[in-house]
């Protein structure tokens, strides 16, 4: 009774599991219904109760007989080998019938014994049978011969049979997987879809190309074709390799081999086990080093925030103070600004501004519009007919035409050639002058004007400034009117007392000289050093009273009382510098380190007439006084921080008032009222206030190198002169740098002085000129200072590159004094 209680289901599952007809169904010779789907009748077959039971058993007999046959099928499989080809044969058999209608879902057996078998269709006829017979002979011949070889062809004779004779219910079946078309037999023939070839998942259950199944490809030996696709259409063999093709195949290619050649050796150049795991490596993206990718992360920096410091330390200063690298980079960038070199904010050019270009080798101009004023390039004059190699008789000059064009000079000749007459082109000679004119040509060509420019019609004289006449600013020294000499070599220093009656000089004889200003006359003359060291500097003291002459040679400076004055100057003089011996004493009893000594002099120098004698660490260049004759200045200019000394006369003290040296000083000199100090080093003049030991300004004339300077008597203008031949004019309320440079002369200026009340300055040069200006230095701010140039004095000689050396003004009169290096000193009067 449990075979009576299956359900329609479980039948029909049972069916679809089957793999081939049942051996009866074989026997029987009958066409076998495809499984799948079962046709009509047997709807109307369970209904019948009387045949329910007698269907149930023969559906479990079914089941039964299949699971025989696919136990024999395997032992077959394992016995001859060829499992593989038949599996899939009845593979293809199987999934074929499956796809189609479910009209042919029972089996044969059943169709016999049940009343409504005939009306159920069934499809075939002989062709078609005996295609499947030809086909079950083919796979038999190339079976070996078993006892199976009977049964298994019965088998897939009955599948094809099946499978041509499945009954259709309508053009397309259920599944939907193919279509039926009318054959051309008249019979329904299914068409199955594409296959799309892609998949979602991967590909390892992609169906073979090839559809044949188990049956073996040597079936197909003498065929064009190796099987069918889904479609039913041939799949043509591929062309066979030829014979040097499969020479090559057979040749056994060693391990490692490259095909190159060691160049040492000769031999095959073959890669090594090593070599090859790493190329292998490579090739799959693998790492080649011994280097483990998945290594432990070492957190160098923690990924915790910290609340503390690490550190307790305090902050660096530098986090508070201005980066002095970024203040330099930023001085960088307005020096840059300054110059012009970056233009902030710079407006961008538009195409439309931008000049035009043009390709200067360009054979056509034509889109080049000319200027407005344009001039074209002169153009060659065409040649004549007396030019022609073969001119016109009447062309042709005479005789005595030619005679008289070879004594014509050439600028007076009318044509530069003569006519000549020849009897071919070929006789024609190489013309002398070709490249003559070629270069003339050239000439004209690059001197001829391009462009008309309006010229503007200026007087030139205008454009000069309006300067008074030099008559209307007289007086001023215009010639010289006493000479003075007497000294060995030059004349290096000068000196006019403050009454104006007695001049001293020193030169390079080691001698002092005193001469009578009107006369010429040497009243008084005193060797204070030694052969080889000349007098640098002469300055008398400003006080009139004292009658004391300062004098500088080698190291040392020397302060006299000439013999010249009367008793009561040299009384008070005397008084004077030794008043300061008792001073010096009690500098001493203190240790205290001196920059310079103050000793009395030797015998010989007392009858000379020389009463003090300081002694300095280098030699001194300069003196110069303060204008109470207290304090003088000398200067050094090896002496470093001790360049510039101040020495007190009653005191016997001196004072170094600079700590360091900002340079090589060239000259010092006082204020001419106020308690400042001027110090001019190679580039610069820097002005000192005293009283609160500051520096206040610093004047940059521009020059190379100074070498003398002089303050104007109001104290607000300095003028300066410097060995690269410029003299310049600083206006102190205006600004540091010159208000004029004056360029006349053409060698060293040595020496500029201005005159103590009248408003001229000079300036003295190794050319062996004085130049003499006019300078007036207005009350009004508003106006500039008038700078005249009124007179050149000419009457020094050169000697040795070196001309005029010392210049000075006479105190009272429009007359100057000069010092040169031709051995003499002279007045220059108005």
């Amino acid at each position: 009774m449990a075979k009576r209680k299956l359900t329609r289901e479980k039948i029909s599952e049972a069916k679809v599991q089957v793999s081939g007809p049942s051996k009866g169904n074989q026997k029987s010779g009958k066409p076998v219904q495809a499984i799948g789907s079962y046709p009509q009748h047997m709807d109307d077959a369970y209904s019948h109760d009387d045949d329910e039971d007698e269907y149930v058993d023969e559906a479990v007999e079914a089941e039964e007989n299949e699971s025989e046959d696919q136990s024999e099928l395997d032992e077959y499989d394992d016995e001859e080998g060829a499992s593989d080809q038949f599996d899939g044969l009845l593979d293809g058999a199987i999934s074929e019938s499956e796809s189609e209608d479910e009209a042919g879902d029972e089996v044969s057996e059943y169709d016999e014994e049940s009343d409504a078998g005939d009306a159920a269709p069934e499809f075939g006829d002989d062709d078609e049978s005996q295609e499947h017979e030809d086909l079950a002979e083919v796979i038999t011949n190339s079976l070996s011969d078993d006892e199976d070889e009977d049964e298994y062809l019965s088998k897939y004779s009955a599948a094809s049979e099946a499978e041509s004779q499945s009954s259709v219910s309508s053009d397309l079946d259920d599944s939907g997987i193919a279509y039926y078309t009318t054959g051309a037999d008249g019979k329904p023939r299914p068409i199955y879809h594409e296959i799309d070839p892609h998949y979602s998942s991967d590909d390892s259950d992609i169906e073979d190309t090839n559809t044949i199944g188990n049956v073996p490809l040597s079936a197909y030996d003498e065929y064009p074709h190796i099987g069918y696709d889904i479609n039913g259409k041939r799949i043509m063999r591929p062309a066979a390799g030829t014979a040097l093709d499969s020479l090559l195949d057979s040749i056994e290619v060693p391990e490692g081999w490259t095909g190159l050649i060691d160049k040492e050796s000769g031999a095959d150049l073959n890669l090594t086990k090593e070599e090859l795991e790493l190329v292998k490596k490579i090739q799959l993206g693998e790492d080649a080093g011994n280097v483990n990718p998945y290594e432990t992360t070492i957190e160098w920096f923690s990924s915790k925030i910290e609340v503390m410091p690490l550190s307790a330390a305090p902050e660096p200063k530098r986090r508070f103070v201005p980066s002095k690298h970024e203040a330099r980079r930023v001085m960088k960038m307005v020096k840059a600004i300054r110059d012009g070199r970056i233009v902030p904010n710079k407006p961008k050019i538009r195409p439309e501004d931008e000049l035009p270009t043009y390709d200067l080798w360009a054979d056509d101009l034509q889109d080049l519009q000319p200027h407005v004023m344009h001039i074209p390039a002169p153009k060659m004059a065409k040649p004549t007919n007396d030019e022609s190699y073969n001119p016109p008789e009447e062309y042709l000059p005479s005789q005595e035409e030619v005679n008289a064009w070879n004594k014509m000079d050439p600028a007076d000749r009318e044509k530069n050639y003569i006519p000549q007459k020849f009897s071919s082109l070929r006789t024609v000679p190489r013309y002398e002058d070709f490249v003559r004119e070629r270069f003339e040509r050239s000439l004209d060509l690059y001197l001829a004007p391009r462009v008309r420019k309006s010229k503007l019609n200026i007087d030139p004289d205008s454009l000069l400034p309006k300067l008074p006449s030099p008559r209307d600013l007289r007086p001023f020294p215009i010639k010289c009117s006493v000479t003075y000499r007497g000294h060995k070599g030059r004349v290096r220093a000068v000196s006019i007392d403050p009454s104006g009656l007695w001049l001293a000089t020193g030169g390079d004889d080691a001698t002092v000289r005193i001469w009578e200003v009107l006369t010429g006359r040497e009243i008084w003359r005193a060797n204070i050093g030694d052969d080889d060291e000349a007098v640098q500097s002469v300055e008398w003291s400003p006080a009139k009273n004292c009658g004391i002459l300062a004098a500088s040679a080698g190291e040392k400076i020397f302060l006299c009382l000439p013999p010249i004055f009367d008793e009561e100057t040299e009384v008070i003089g005397q008084e004077l510098l030794a008043a300061g011996w008792g001073y010096a004493a009690h500098a001493e009893q203190i240790n205290k380190e001196q920059p310079c000594k103050w000793i009395k002099p030797s015998t010989n120098l007392v009858s000379e007439g020389v009463d003090v004698v300081i002694l300095c660490r280098q030699t001194v260049k300069q003196i110069a006084w303060h204008r109470r004759g207290d304090y003088f200045t000398s200067v050094s200019p090896e002496a470093a921080n001790m360049a510039v000394l101040v020495h007190q006369i009653s005191k016997h003290n001196t004072q170094s008032p600079f700590r360091k040296s900002k340079g090589i000083v060239q000259r010092a000199q006082f204020h001419p009222f106020k308690p400042m100090l001027y110090v001019a080093t190679q580039r610069y003049v820097r002005i000192y206030d005293l009283s609160t030991q500051s520096l206040t300004k610093a004047l940059q004339p521009g020059a190379r190198w100074l070498s003398s300077f002089d303050i104007h008597p109001r104290g607000d203008n300095v003028i300066t002169g410097s060995y690269d031949k410029r003299v310049t004019w600083h206006d102190l309320d205006l600004s540091i740098k010159p208000y004029r440079t004056l360029r006349y002369h053409t060698r060293a200026v040595r020496d500029v002085r201005f005159h103590s009340h009248l408003p001229l300055f000079c300036s003295a040069s190794d050319d062996g000129y004085i130049n003499v200006f006019h300078g007036t230095v207005y009350d009004d701010l508003l106006r500039n200072p008038l700078l005249v140039p009124l007179k050149v004095l000419k009457g020094h000689t050169v000697v040795q590159s070196l001309g005029v050396l010392k210049v000075e003004w006479h105190p009272k009169e429009a007359w100057l004094f000069s010092a040169g290096a031709d051995g003499t000193a002279k007045l220059w009067t108005s």
